[in-house]
């Protein structure tokens, strides 16, 4: 049986069918009343209490993956990227919350709109910026990666006043990123090692945080949950298209950052652990991000497709490989 090629076929599937699983079984656990994730030992250390401990490791491995020996133009697209997607999409989580209240509107809170925007799928941004840019456009990744986790969901929550976050908190949070980022500069082989964790973890840690919900939270969160991961693809993915004008033209790799991270489901759980004020919008919040995470997998290759052909891109492409063979 092919079980995980057949979840890799499934946009975000790593992430979102270990979440969905672990749902399930608490779905049915909960009408038996039989607990047979509580029983201890280490079944219910890694099944049912294993998401936090999990998630730092995971943290630390993609801090591994952080390169400083990277620079010119990879790093300028990556830190104009990350820009973008931290600003507008803070910006847009903000607003919602100065309008409706914490709580949002139609169960998209604050926390929710925040952590889905914010983050950025790093893996399928390598994959549409490989396909419709260039080797500069795929090296941005080197940047953008550090929008994965909790950190920027904390500071825009913690800097609006809709969490209170300790400055403990993050130091607290950037402790595993700071230590695989030292460890993957310093040894070339630490960041391969710790590569592995970076695919490796997601499953292990996405059960746990679906061992904690309902397939009640699932069904409740679908609309909502497809309307944020629309407007991920859409407004994200459209500024940045837009601020590629800043590096000459209009380049549609720049919409592959309209995407939410498969570990960005991990973010509203972090944050509740931190502030107890966020834990009632905990689990409709992680079930929201998972579907955006599914959205936007399944929708912005499309988007990025259609603006490539709208520019010309594939043009651009034939034109300077035709170039470079003569």
């Amino acid at each position: 049986m092919r079980i995980l090629k057949g979840m890799q076929k499934v946009p975000g599937g790593m992430m979102v069918i270990p979440l969905v699983l672990g749902a399930a079984i608490n779905t049915i656990e909960q009408s038996v009343d039989f607990n047979i994730l509580n029983i201890g030992g280490f079944t219910q250390a890694l099944f049912r209490q294993g998401a936090l401990p999990l998630i730092a490791l995971f943290v630390l491995c993609h801090g591994a993956q952080i390169n400083v020996r990277q620079a010119g133009l990879p790093v300028a697209k990556g830190a104009v990227f990350t820009i973008v997607k931290v600003a507008v999409g803070g910006f847009i989580g903000l607003a919602v919350g100065w309008i409706f209240g914490p709580e949002g509107f139609w169960g998209l809170a604050p926390l929710a709109v925040v952590a889905a925007m914010v983050n950025c799928n790093g893996g399928l941004y390598v994959t549409l910026a490989s396909q419709y840019g260039d080797s500069t456009d795929v090296g941005a990744i080197s940047i953008l990666s550090i929008t994965d986790g909790p950190f920027f969901t904390m500071v825009v929550l913690g800097a609006a006043g809709f969490a209170d976050i300790p400055f403990i908190a993050f130091v607290a949070v950037l402790v595993p990123i700071v230590i695989g980022f030292i460890l993957g500069n310093l040894d070339e082989d630490w960041r391969n090692f710790l590569k592995q964790g970076t695919h490796l973890l997601i499953p292990f840690f996405a059960f746990p945080l679906g061992a904690g919900l309902t397939f009640r939270n699932i069904i409740d969160a679908g609309p909502p949950g497809i309307l944020l991961g629309l407007a991920t693809v859409l407004v994200i993915g459209t500024v940045g298209l837009l601020s590629t004008r800043i590096f000459g033209k209009l380049r549609a790799a720049g919409v592959a950052i309209g995407t939410t991270a498969g570990n960005a489901a991990l973010v509203p759980l972090a944050l509740a652990n931190i502030d107890p004020s966020l834990v009632p919008f905990e689990p409709e919040a992680t079930v929201m991000v998972a579907t955006s995470v599914l959205v936007t997998a399944i929708l912005c290759p499309f988007y990025v497709a259609w603006w490539d052909k709208r520019l010309g891109g594939k043009a651009d492409r034939e034109k300077a490989a035709a170039e470079a063979g003569k």
